[in-house]
């Protein structure tokens, strides 16, 4: 690709691949959970977007994966679990 498409947002990322999408939401006792993990270098941090009722809570943690998709799987268990220990409080 030439430096001019890159330019105007051609092309890969700069780690060499295409960033993460964000992941299909999934339902957990009333609240959305869509992961959206967060590039760093070459690995992927693990976030969430958990949504109830117009209310949203971002969930980000320290772990990091080398495969989005794992990132992604994480991101979800760890939303879940939060959501369990949590409920209602979670959005303050």
């Amino acid at each position: 690709m030439s430096w001019l498409g890159k330019f105007f947002g051609g092309g890969k990322s700069e780690r060499g691949d295409s960033a993460p999408a964000e992941a299909a939401s999934v339902e957990h006792k009333g609240h959305r959970i869509t992961p959206t993990p967060q590039a760093e270098g070459k690995t992927y941090r693990l976030a969430a977007r958990i949504e109830r009722d117009g209310k949203v809570h971002t969930l980000i943690r320290a772990d990091t994966f080398t495969d989005p998709q794992e990132a992604s799987q994480a991101a979800i268990a760890k939303a879940r679990q939060v959501i369990d220990e949590q409920g209602a409080s979670l959005y303050g």
